[in-house]
């Protein structure tokens, strides 16, 4: 399988990186899979007996704004010390050695892509950045830089006043991220990408793409959707789905079923 990715990454002219959760898992963030993935991240969610869907929900910022920003505020202080793994260089190498053009699609909400060297013009955040912050009614269409320090009891996992506060009328504020049940979510940022991302693709239409998805799953198929999207209808196209659990995908495009680091090291060394 590493043999047929390496002349597809070798004759490319063009990459959509497409990023899932499995992406952040070999720079050492958490699997929150199912129950028992989260919990494990979080023993005192599992004390509560509380899943990653009762946790991820807008309303807490408004009704317990601690217990919302303890979630929020420990993933950003987290994400702000994960360092890239090797395999977001990887790709980077290959595209600055071709001279190609490329976009970031991802549904991850750490700015990992940006840390590892990655224009912010050229991604695509499907589910918003835990870097920008807007306010919880929201007052207003203000989206603005997460530069808050959150400091959270790790215990209880509630975090310690004074909470980040909206720039423009004081309430409670928070990530500019989709959550569940979310009627809240200013999308403006995430249009603006998704504009630029349709702008790329009809440029590119006729020309060699290599299409890179990692650790995308089945159970919120978006990036999955997005990279076979690509791949059906566009003639020059090839995806690379590289996942340790669910890596099927019908020919001519590529199944890797393994971690993301590892399958882009083997590709790498082929080249």
């Amino acid at each position: 399988m590493f043999e047929y990715a390496a002349p597809i990454i070798r004759e490319a002219e063009v990459f959509v990186i497409t990023a899932g959760a499995g992406m952040g898992v070999d720079s050492g963030l958490p699997d929150f899979r199912g129950d028992k993935g989260f919990w494990n991240a979080y023993p005192a969610y599992s004390r509560l007996g509380l899943s990653f869907s009762d946790c991820a929900n807008p309303q807490h910022f408004a009704d317990d704004p601690s217990f919302g920003w303890g979630f929020y505020g420990h993933r950003t202080n987290l994400y702000r010390k994960t360092v890239p793994h090797a395999g977001f260089h990887i790709i980077k190498k290959w595209i600055e050695r071709q001279g190609a053009d490329y976009f970031v699609v991802t549904s991850n909400v750490d700015g990992q892509f940006q840390k590892a060297g990655y224009a912010d013009d050229r991604i695509l955040e499907v589910h918003g950045s835990i870097n920008r912050l807007q306010c919880q009614k929201p007052c207003s269409s203000s989206i603005w830089q997460n530069d808050e320090v959150v400091l959270v009891d790790e215990n209880t996992m509630r975090a310690r006043h004074p909470l980040p506060r909206c720039q423009d009328c004081g309430e409670v504020s928070r990530p500019n991220i989709l959550m569940f049940g979310d009627w809240s979510w200013l999308p403006d940022r995430i249009h603006i990408q998704e504009h630029a991302f349709d702008k790329f693709l009809k440029a590119n239409a006729n020309r060699h793409i290599a299409v890179i998805e990692m650790g995308a799953g089945s159970a919120i198929p978006t990036i999955r959707a997005t990279s076979e999207r690509i791949g059906w209808n566009f003639e020059n196209a090839t995806v690379i789905r590289i996942n340790p659990r669910e890596p099927e995908i019908k020919a001519p495009h590529i199944s890797m079923p393994c971690g993301a680091l590892e399958g882009l090291l083997k590709i790498d060394e082929l080249l």
